[in-house]
């Protein structure tokens, strides 16, 4: 576990999203972790010297077996996790390849609409991330 000079736990992850191979709307991945039974966004803690983007690429690919291609920052998450103050750093991120293959971390993933995937996720602070990637893909 990383922690920076704050006694913060540091983690980094990504907003996983595609163009649906069947009708080319967009969909987000997201993973269903069955140790918290709780949908999220594919992050993890950050290994020791490691870069948070490197991080978080290594994440989605440990999380979901997919390599992916960064993009825009999204907006940092802060929240306490077992009473340690913890942030993650998340980016947008296109999948490029890869194959899902369930393990002890992850047992599932699903693709979905951003609605579907905002009302899936199980933390009401990964919502706004689905907003964010919108904003970054669709710009006003």
């Amino acid at each position: 576990m990383t922690l920076d000079e704050r006694g913060v736990v540091l983690a980094a992850g990504c907003v996983l999203w595609r163009h649906s191979p069947h009708d080319g709307r967009l969909e987000i991945c997201l993973v269903h972790r069955p140790k918290y039974d709780d949908w999220s966004h594919p992050k993890g803690k950050l290994k020791r010297t490691e870069d948070a983007l490197a991080g978080a690429l290594r994440e989605v690919e440990e999380e979901t077996g997919h390599r992916c291609t960064p993009g825009a920052r999204l907006p940092t998450v802060r929240y306490l996790a077992q009473g340690r103050p913890k942030e993650v750093s998340y980016w947008a991120a296109e999948v490029a390849d890869g194959r899902f293959i369930p393990n002890d971390e992850v047992d599932r993933i699903l693709w979905l609409s951003p609605t579907a995937a905002r009302n899936r996720l199980t933390q009401p602070r990964d919502q706004h991330l689905v907003d964010a990637l919108l904003g970054v893909l669709n710009p006003a």
